[in-house]
């Protein structure tokens, strides 16, 4: 797990809305096709509760993505993701009606992405995350880079970063060492 600079905490505490890309992201980037045509990914279950944990502590959370599948579909239901637009080539129109709708300003958001068709909203958000084998124009353009690779737990080291600065870390921390039959859920 990376350290965090003051100057990255400071941004991911006002972080009210966490916007993911899909492949590279929340996925490895790979796509696998059945002779169906069935498109196939994988998904890291520590992304999944590290989503789970965001949310518990007031984060919305929303996907972008090119690509669109119901694989994706049925995955964001899982996690309650309610924001999901998908088959998105300009991406910054959809975040700045996005934005809009839920009445937030740039620096509230934060934004994962590992391609140069994620760099639009970096260069608008608060706080700009990338993968640790994203795109070398995307890592210059970012605020921050996980230690992990996309798919990979990425996403959970940002929730971990974010719930660190906004104070709810120890809150979900100690809910996960409940034993009572009432503890925290399960990803």
């Amino acid at each position: 797990m990376s350290q965090f600079t003051a100057e990255v905490l400071a941004k991911a505490k006002a972080v009210r809305l966490l916007i993911m890309d899909v492949d590279g992201v929340l996925s490895d980037g790979r796509l696998f096709f059945s002779d169906a045509g069935e498109e196939l990914k994988s998904f890291s279950s520590r992304d999944g509760l590290g989503l789970v944990a965001i949310q518990r502590y007031g984060v919305e959370l929303a996907i972008i993505t090119g690509r669109a599948s119901d694989l994706l579909t049925s995955r964001a239901r899982q996690l309650g993701i309610k924001h999901l637009f998908q088959g998105q080539n300009r991406k910054i129109s959809v975040y700045k009606q996005l934005i809009q709708s839920l009445q937030l300003s740039d620096s509230q958001v934060c934004y994962i992405g590992d391609d140069w068709n994620d760099l639009a909203i970096m260069s608008q958000v608060g706080l700009a995350a990338t993968v640790a084998d994203a795109e070398p124009e995307v890592c210059k353009r970012a605020d921050w880079i996980s230690t992990r690779k996309g798919g990979r737990g990425a996403v959970r080291e940002l929730c971990h970063l974010i719930m660190q600065a906004q104070g709810s870390e120890k809150t979900w921390l100690a809910e996960c060492l409940d034993t009572s039959p009432t503890g925290s859920g399960q990803e």
